[in-house]
């Protein structure tokens, strides 16, 4: 299942925070496939989760990941950094193995 570091869930909490966005709001992962790269993900603030989302909650924050995008996900952390903005930028990373 994905895995969210601790600066991904203060980004996530953050881009969802307005009072508009309700208490349930998250941000959502979903495949977007193109032409050019099929593995191609989108992230974007939702108000909730699609039907068959999975819900991810990390210290507060929530993340829903669409059922064509979790196989893709499931060995994945997700991270974030800010930049000179205050602008965060999601990445992926794959889980750190415990077999030594």
């Amino acid at each position: 299942m994905l895995v969210l570091t601790e600066a991904a869930a203060e980004a996530v909490k953050s881009v969802t925070s307005a009072p508009e966005a309700g208490d349930g709001a998250g941000v959502r992962i979903t495949s977007a496939p193109e032409p050019e790269n099929p593995g191609a993900l989108r992230l974007a603030a939702a108000a909730s989760p699609g039907a068959d989302d999975q819900v991810i909650e990390a210290a507060g924050a929530r993340v829903f990941v669409e059922a064509e995008a979790a196989p893709y996900l499931e060995d994945k952390v997700l991270d974030a950094q800010l930049d000179d903005q205050g602008t965060a930028h999601f990445l992926l990373g794959v889980q750190a193995s415990d077999q030594a």
